[in-house]
């Protein structure tokens, strides 16, 4: 061993634990983890996640049969839940508490302190004035005490001393930065405890339906992990009515959409009593803490199929997708797995407004429905729903299928206005068009935490402002007496930031001129 090497003593169990800990509670650690967790999240948005369906996750892992595992077992499809994202946000959240509970108890006892003492030689500091007052002027004492006043005005906290006055100002920048990360701490709590406890569902309703706040009425629905179906508001709400306002004027935009209202009749809970209110886009209806948003809406036209035995196989609405929004032509699938002696199928188009061209094509020029007509084909066997495969409501398999009415074969496609039937080949059954109703689509979200993140993510921003602008200054003034006149020195000090001191001492020295019988400089006596 050298001899200049020496011998440094271990740290052991406790002042290692103690270096960890301190590392941890750094604010640059914090930093670090913010930022990894932001990146830890990406993943969340790049891949499906179980929470919003978990047959999406499967299809999608049979599709990459290669890569889908590996990143299964490493939580991709399981971000928000995984153990190694929920290990990044709690030492997150360790890290800002050890960072701030220490800074808090420092800024309160240095909050309890008086400002620093006052320097022998204020012509030493960054900006330094000296005034000299006329002989009827106040004495050194009267004038610490206006000097003192001057200062408490401009936001200093100040302490009167033995001949001079000692101010500070701006601690609340400190408290600005504490409450910005105090902050930051709250909306991780509370973006947790939503994680935990809300959830979100989409359901679609035609007019004279409704629907109750229960798991098996949501089209589909993304619970929170530690979500129980208990923490579900009873309440109900139906589908009244949905009016659509289109653009009848302008040349341009003829036949756009301009206001949507959704009509609804609302029984908070068994045994209350229903109201009425509207849904509007971007004005949600509230019930119970559940908020109702509109998103999407179309027509649903009512069809009934008979089938080859005589019977009723289906009545009622069929959702139709919008394929194209400025004529609202939409896509019609309806599957009818109950016909007889085969099951039955239809797609096609619902148009609004149909006309027919030239060409034999029919197509729709409105968007409203001044002349609503379906056009469909049609296929009858095995539509592939026995197997227990899940199947997409808005496509139809036809590979099992023979098909029965198209524009391809000698049957020709099916085309029904309303209160028009068709009987189909081979003796098949019949389809009606009875009539249409509009339909909605809603969201539905539950969020308890949102009214925290809201508060502390405001309470964030404002503490970031305060911290970002105010400025901490320093400040001392002298009084001494010279050959029958008062003289004041005074000086500034700035904790940071330097920019702006010679604007305070502008200001400084005008409110002391304003105060004071001050001598001009080119007549004082130490000229």
């Amino acid at each position: 061993m050298s001899k200049t090497q020496s011998n440094l003593p271990a740290l052991g169990f406790r002042g290692t634990m103690r270096f960890f800990w301190r590392q941890l509670t750094s604010m640059r650690t914090a930093l670090m983890l913010l930022l990894l967790l932001a990146v830890a999240a990406v993943p969340g948005s790049l891949f499906p996640q179980r929470r919003a369906g978990a047959d999406v996750v499967e299809t999608w892992i049979d599709d990459n049969p290669t890569i889908g595992p590996i990143l299964d077992f490493l939580g991709m499809f399981d971000v928000y839940s995984s153990v190694w994202f929920s290990a990044i946000y709690l030492l997150l959240f360790v890290s800002l508490v050890g960072c701030l509970w220490p800074r808090g108890k420092q800024h309160f006892k240095t909050l309890r302190q008086p400002p620093a003492r006052t320097p022998r030689n204020l012509k030493r500091l960054p900006e330094y004035g000296q005034l000299i007052l006329e002989s009827n002027g106040p004495t050194p004492e009267e004038a610490l005490v206006d000097a003192e006043k001057l200062l408490k005005k401009s936001g200093y906290r100040t302490e009167l001393r033995d001949g001079s006055v000692g101010a500070e100002r701006g601690y609340v920048r400190e408290i600005g930065n504490i409450l910005f990360h105090f902050g930051l701490l709250g909306v991780i709590v509370f973006m947790g405890i939503g994680g935990l406890y809300k959830y979100e569902g989409q359901k679609i309703i035609v007019e004279g339906q409704g629907f109750t706040n229960n798991l098996v009425s949501y089209d589909s629905f993304t619970p929170g992990t530690a979500f129980s179906e208990e923490r579900l508001a009873p309440f109900g709400i139906q589908l009244e009515d949905f009016d659509v306002v289109f653009d009848r004027d302008s040349e341009t935009h003829f036949g756009q959409a301009l206001d949507y209202t959704a009509t609804m009749q609302v029984t908070p809970g068994p045994g209350e009593e229903t109201y009425q209110d509207t849904i509007k886009v971007n004005d949600p209806l509230t019930v119970d803490g559940v908020r109702v948003f509109l998103v999407g809406n179309g027509y649903a036209p009512n069809i009934t199929v008979t089938d080859g035995e005589g019977d009723v196989a289906y009545s009622g609405p069929v959702i139709a997708q919008i394929q194209d929004p400025n004529t609202n032509s939409s896509l019609v699938v309806l599957k009818v797995p109950d016909a007889q002696p085969e099951q039955l199928g239809f797609v096609g188009l619902f148009l609004p407004t149909s006309y027919t061209g030239d060409d034999g094509v029919a197509v729709s020029i409105d968007p409203d429905a001044y002349n609503p007509e379906l056009i469909l084909n049609s296929y009858h066997g095995d539509l592939g729903l026995d197997d227990g495969t899940p199947q997409n409501v808005y496509v139809l398999d036809t590979d099992g299928m023979t098909e029965m009415n198209s524009r391809n074969n000698e049957n020709g496609g099916i085309t029904l206005g309303v209160g028009d039937s068709y009987d189909l080949p081979d003796g098949m059954g019949s389809i009606s068009f009875d009539g249409w109703d509009r339909y909605v689509g809603l969201d539905l979200h539950y969020d308890p935490s949102k009214w925290g993140v809201g508060f502390f993510s405001s309470l964030a921003l404002v503490s970031l402002v305060i911290s970002l602008y105010v400025r901490r200054r320093r400040a001392w003034v002298k009084a001494t007496e010279r050959d029958g006149h008062t003289v004041i020195e005074y000086g500034l000090l700035a904790r940071g930031e330097t920019f702006g001191l010679r604007e305070e001492n502008i200001k400084l020295r005008q409110s002391f001129d304003h105060t004071w019988p001050v001598i001009p400089p080119d007549t004082s006596e130490d000229k």
